[in-house]
């Protein structure tokens, strides 16, 4: 049975991953990391590696636009069968990984280490022009997008980063993307009031595990902060203002040539004023207010479901493809 390993497997796309490592794997840290891949054989089965102390990595397999499977990974070493005795046509697969980087997991790792089949041929996945990377709390990474409504634990099988507004946006717009998210933090604060969650110290620290510069950087942020100075946890909007055009002026510094944009509100928008407020004050910055969810469109954790996620991209869709086409 033919074998191979993503470095020397070059006829494959990595989709928001790390650079490979000296074993020749994919190491996909990410919500919605993954490859992608078009193959003509009848069986494909990836090799992967894990570790992680309470919260298992998901992961999400779709073959020519269709999903097929989706499922935790155990510790260790193991062999996922993505399909078998399909037809010799030509499929287009994505591997997503669907969980957030979880906050406590400081050992938590996923690696592809390779691809094992009984007959076929790959080639190459067409290239996209554009690039987009998301930055966000639990709505950019996909909590509570999967599972029945009345679900409340706090489990990674409630995330799905291939079902996100983020995801289906970049799909509109036929871009790569990726998405630095984690769940219940903020600009300056997390839900809990606690300063050391907030995301553009994480986003600094982590500037090691991506690439290159995106065409735009979507912020939804400022959910948390509410909860926080709503619950008496945090000061008041002034501090957020404040925080949130900092950010947006180290995101411009960063990348120099990106369109920025501020989208908020998939969940309520009581701090829109002193978002807006941040954005005036940064150059070639735009804010984006998006559909909030109603009982209808909510999902499981008191999140929102796939409708309101679904709403949200058509609406970000639409402006960045505005933006983007603009000269300058």
């Amino acid at each position: 049975m033919p074998t191979a390993d993503f470095r020397t497997l070059t006829r494959s796309v990595p989709m928001g991953c790390l650079p490979f490592g000296e074993d020749g794997a994919l190491r996909l840290y990410w919500g919605g990391s993954g490859v992608e891949l078009l193959f003509t054989g009848p069986e494909l089965t990836v090799n992967l590696e894990t570790a992680f102390a309470v919260f298992e990595p998901w992961i999400a397999v779709e073959v020519n636009g269709a999903r097929l499977l989706r499922m935790p990974l155990g510790r260790g070493r193991s062999e996922v069968c993505l399909f078998r005795n399909m037809d010799g046509g030509l499929k287009h697969i994505r591997l997503w990984k669907e969980t957030q980087p979880m906050a406590g997991e400081s050992g938590e790792f996923l690696k592809l280490t390779g691809l094992s089949w009984t007959e076929g041929e790959f080639f190459q996945p067409p290239r996209r022009t554009r690039r987009l990377e998301f930055i966000g709390d639990s709505l950019t990474s996909g909590e509570g997008v999967v599972g029945a409504r009345k679900e409340t634990a706090w489990s990674s099988a409630l995330f799905s980063a291939s079902r996100t507004w983020a995801r289906e946006t970049a799909e509109r717009l036929d871009a790569d993307f990726y998405a630095v998210s984690q769940s219940g933090w903020g600009v300056c604060t997390g839900w809990d009031g606690d300063p050391c969650h907030a995301i553009p110290a994480w986003y600094e620290a982590t500037a090691d595990l991506r690439e290159g510069e995106p065409d735009a950087v979507i912020v939804n942020l400022g959910t948390n902060d509410a909860n926080a100075i709503q619950s008496g946890l945090a000061t008041g909007g002034g501090a957020l203002e404040t925080g949130a055009a900092d950010f947006l002026t180290a995101l411009r510094r960063r990348y120099p040539n990106a369109k920025l944009v501020w989208a908020y509100g998939m969940a309520g928008d009581p701090l829109r004023p002193e978002l807006e407020r941040a954005v005036r004050r940064v150059e070639g910055a735009y804010y984006l207010p998006l559909p909030s969810v109603t009982e209808e469109t909510m999902g499981s954790r008191q999140h929102p479901g796939p409708l309101c996620h679904r709403a949200a991209a058509e609406v970000t869709a639409e402006f960045l493809t505005a933006i983007l086409d603009q000269k300058g």
